[in-house]
C-alpha cells in the first residue's frame, strides 16, 4: 500500500533545491568575478597562439582587479584594486578603448616608458629591434578552400619571452611602419601575433591599467566549427583534442 506525500516533504525538498541553485549561482558569479573568467577566440588576430574556436580560461587575479572585473562592467568603484603589473609578453584579456563595450584579447608588447615602434615589419623597442627569427616551414593555413603558407617567426622580447607571430603580408602590411609610440604612465601597448590581421595599438593607441581584465592562462576546449550545435555526431571529429589544457605562451 503507497504511504501519502508527505506535502511538507515535498516543500521542503523544492525549497532545497532551489537554494542549492542559487548557493551554486553565488559560487559561479564569485569565481568569475574573482578567479578564472572563460573566454572565447571569436577572430584570428592572435594567430598562430590561438584559433578561432578556441576556449580558454583568463585568471582575474594576475593583474588585480577594476570595475571591468565585475561581470557586465558594473561602475561600482574606480581605479583598481590589489593591482599588479602586467609584464612584457603576456597575452591579456582587457576592455577595448575607448568604447569600452567589447572584450579584446592581444599580447602587451609594451609597457609605461617604452618607446615603441614597428619599421619595415620589426618590432622595435626602445629603439632597439626585438629578435625575429623565421621558421622554415610554418603551418598550411586554408583560405577559400585552397592551401595558403604564411610566413612564420619566433619573436623574442628583451625580457627573454618567445613566441610566434605569422605574416601574411611580408612587410607590406598597412601598420608595418609606424611613427613611435611613448606608452604613457598607466597604459599598455599590444599587438596580435597575427600581425597582419590584427586591430590593435597600431590603430587605437594604448590600453588604460583600468581596461585590464586579466591574463589568459590556458585552453579548456577547442573546436574548428565544422560541427553545430544539432550535430552530436559530429562533435568529436570538430574537437581540437591536442590543444586542450595547452598552456597560453
Amino acid at each position: 500500500m503507497a504511504k501519502p506525500l508527505d506535502k511538507n516533504k515535498s516543500r521542503g525538498g523544492i525549497g532545497e533545491n532551489i537554494r542549492v541553485i542559487l548557493y551554486a549561482l553565488i559560487i559561479a558569479f564569485f569565481v568569475r568575478s574573482v578567479a578564472y573568467q572563460p573566454f572565447n577566440i571569436p577572430s584570428g588576430s592572435m594567430i598562430p597562439t590561438l584559433l578561432v574556436g578556441d576556449y580558454l580560461f583568463v585568471s582575474k587575479f594576475s593583474y588585480g582587479y577594476s570595475r571591468f572585473s565585475i561581470p557586465f562592467g558594473l561602475n561600482f568603484f574606480s581605479g583598481r584594486i590589489l593591482n599588479n603589473e602586467p609584464v612584457r609578453g603576456d597575452v591579456a584579456v582587457f576592455r577595448h578603448p575607448p568604447q569600452n563595450k567589447e572584450d579584446f584579447i592581444k599580447r602587451i608588447v609594451g609597457i609605461p616608458g617604452d618607446r615603441i615602434m614597428v619599421v619595415n615589419g620589426l618590432l622595435h623597442i626602445n629603439g632597439l629591434p626585438v629578435k625575429k627569427i623565421k621558421i622554415k616551414n610554418p603551418e598550411l593555413e586554408i583560405r577559400a578552400g585552397k592551401n595558403h603558407r604564411s610566413s612564420e617567426y619566433i619573436e623574442t622580447l628583451p625580457n627573454g619571452k618567445s613566441y610566434k607571430v605569422r605574416e601574411s603580408l611580408g612587410n607590406t602590411g598597412p601598420y608595418d611602419n609606424t611613427p613611435e609610440y611613448i606608452v604613457p604612465d598607466g597604459h599598455y601597448f599590444a599587438l596580435g601575433d597575427n600581425r597582419d590581421n590584427s586591430n590593435d595599438s597600431r590603430s587605437w593607441g594604448y590600453i588604460p591599467q583600468q581596461n585590464l581584465i586579466g591574463r589568459a592562462e590556458f585552453i579548456f576546449f577547442s573546436t574548428d566549427g565544422t560541427a553545430g550545435w544539432f550535430k552530436p555526431w559530429m562533435w568529436p571529429s570538430a574537437t581540437r583534442f591536442t590543444r586542450i589544457t595547452q598552456s597560453i605562451n
